[in-house]
């Protein structure tokens, strides 16, 4: 996935709030919306390089995005709406290799009382994906989520569901950086998660991990991260 637009290198001064960054670009100082409400407090901190998309909308109150920021030497994309276009972009290629080659993909699909980000189908199987970005880092550990989130339990207990009725059914942990040594739950910021994610992996929902190769103004996913329940 490639953004399209104007992209600009600023630093990052403060976050008003889940919406709004401040940011300096040479002498300005401007307002950028932050594509991501998660808190990122490890990441979004003062003096941070960051990259910003420009708007092709005129008339939109703040005339970038913040898509991406650099934590040491890593790059990593924080843009929220990413994974899912990675996701199936990398699905469509084949190349999430434990989900085999499909012939077809839809995105934003229904089941019960949930929208799955994909749904594939392949010779004889039918399956749903959900697509979770991550962008929580320690010492090499991908962790999500960097916030309680209800809705994420919701749908692990919707894969299972799918699963039980007789779809193929994972999860992706799509780490919006490179060079991370594994991923796990993060059970200390969200302990109800990362038991739905247990009992999603038992009941036979796949619990996959990859990382991606993430440059200014783009992301592709890259290599299978090992999974730790």
């Amino acid at each position: 996935m490639e953004y399209q637009n104007e992209i600009a290198k600023g630093t990052f001064l403060r976050r008003p709030n889940r919406f709004l960054a401040e940011v300096a670009c040479g002498e300005e100082c401007m307002q950028v919306h932050v594509k991501n409400t998660g808190r990122c407090r490890e990441l979004l901190q003062e003096g941070a390089v960051v990259y910003l998309e420009k708007s092709n909308h005129p008339n939109r109150k703040t005339q970038y995005s913040l898509i991406a920021v650099c934590k040491g030497e890593r790059l990593v994309n924080l843009d929220a709406q990413a994974p899912n276009a990675v996701a199936a972009e990398a699905l469509a290629a084949g190349r999430i290799t434990e989900l085999g080659a499909v012939c077809r993909i839809r995105q934003e699909v229904r089941f019960g009382s949930s929208r799955f980000d994909l749904y594939y189908e392949a010779e004889g199987r039918k399956g749903f994906v959900e697509v979770k970005g991550v962008t929580l880092e320690e010492a090499g550990i991908a962790m999500f989520p960097d916030a309680p989130t209800k809705r994420g339990a919701k749908h692990l207990a919707e894969l299972v569901s799918a699963r039980q009725q007789g779809y193929e059914a994972a999860v992706l942990f799509l780490v919006q950086m490179q060079g991370v040594h594994a991923f796990c739950p993060n059970a200390k910021r969200d302990a109800v998660f990362a038991q739905a994610l247990q009992d999603a992996a038992q009941a036979g929902v796949r619990i996959l991990a990859y990382d991606c190769r993430v440059w200014e103004r783009g992301l592709q996913m890259n290599h299978a991260v090992p999974v730790r329940l």
